[in-house]
């Protein structure tokens, strides 16, 4: 860009700048499920026809809940721990941090298998299924006591550090490598940040990370999704906050909704609970600006065959059959500068 005055002199141009132009490089991560079904059960539900087909629904609808259940999990913190040890374990009990405690990830998952690394994820301190889940305190129950495990050590379901693709999380705070490129060397590539204080999450606070974020060109938009626990404070804040109109009744009062809209400088935010998100985090991402790309989303099509055999398999050692659901995907961000991290929520505080 030149300035040239008034005078309308034949000023001298300034030098051409050469644009910065990095190629994005996004693989997709695969995933398998698997769910056997004996040769009884499939030979006694084939005496009805409905029979069959309630069967056989029920064991595709529950693969399908608990390929999403993971999935979604993988989306909000695929390399980045599932959540983090409060302290050494009591017996066979491993109590969670409270900012690292999301109910949806751990709700039913009893039977699941964990795997603890400590604080650097370099040493695995061991492998354990879990007996029970407590929602209430935070704890779960596992089948064997895993003596090494301190406060701060990572969670990570079996198998999954390192074969899982980059979730929300880490995309907003990665700060070396995303996507082939370096968020250091391009402040558009690096996503905003905003430290909540160790307190509760305010509308005020809401309103003040999306001004980060309109710094960094978020014109659009966005949906907020918090924890229940915080969504339950930010309730209460909107309704202390509630101007009542012509339409208020004396009658009847209502109150209470799924979601919350306000304007900003942006334009809409929607506020929405999320029972995966974990209690010290919030997230604001205009989902227009996200996307899932790779070669299948979940499928129980055998890979390359598509429209042809489902994933049944008889299996070799025992009198059954085995069906696979299979996904191959990643989450891109093209424009990471658009997402916001809200960290360090103290609902109790």
């Amino acid at each position: 860009m030149t300035y040239g005055g008034s005078a309308g002199n034949a000023f001298s141009l300034n030098d051409s700048i050469a644009a910065q132009v990095r190629d994005a490089t996004v693989q997709g991560y695969e995933f398998l499920l698997r769910t056997q079904i004996s040769y009884a059960v499939a030979s006694r539900s084939a005496q009805s026809e409905a029979a069959f087909e309630r069967g056989t629904k029920l064991v595709v609808a529950n693969m399908i809940r608990s390929f999403a259940k993971r999935l979604e999990a993988c989306l909000l913190y695929g390399q980045k721990e599932l959540a983090i040890a409060n302290a050494a374990m009591v017996g066979t009990a491993l109590t969670i941090q409270t900012a690292s405690w999301a109910p949806g990830i751990w709700v039913g998952g009893e039977n699941g298998i964990i795997q603890i690394y400590d604080s650097s994820l370099t040493t695995l301190r061991g492998t354990a299924q879990i007996t029970g889940v407590n929602l209430e305190t935070r704890v779960l129950t596992l089948d064997s006591n895993v003596a090494s495990v301190t406060s701060g050590d990572r969670i990570f379901w079996n198998g999954a550090k390192g074969n899982e693709f980059k979730g929300l999380h880490s995309i907003m705070t990665e700060t070396t490598s995303l996507f082939g490129i370096n968020p250091s060397q391009f402040s558009l590539f690096k996503s905003v940040e905003y430290d909540a204080g160790a307190a509760q999450l305010s509308f005020a606070k809401i309103q003040q990370a999306i001004a980060r974020g309109v710094e960094k060109g978020l014109d659009e938009d966005v949906v907020c999704l918090v924890n229940p626990r915080t969504w339950g404070k930010l309730l209460t804040d909107q309704a202390a906050l509630r101007l009542y109109d012509s339409s208020y009744s004396t009658s009847r009062a209502e109150n209470g909704s799924q979601s919350i809209k306000f304007y900003a400088q942006n334009g809409v935010v929607e506020v929405r609970p999320c029972t995966y998100m974990k209690e010290g985090l919030a997230m604001i991402v205009p989902p227009k600006d996200l996307m899932r790309v790779g070669s299948t989303d979940v499928t129980f099509r055998l890979p390359g065959r598509e429209g042809q055999d489902q994933f049944f398999l008889e299996l070799p050692t025992a009198s059954g059959y085995e069906l696979r659901a299979y996904s191959d995907q990643a989450l891109f961000a093209p424009a990471p500068a658009k997402l916001i991290l809200i960290f360090n929520i103290n609902n109790d505080a």
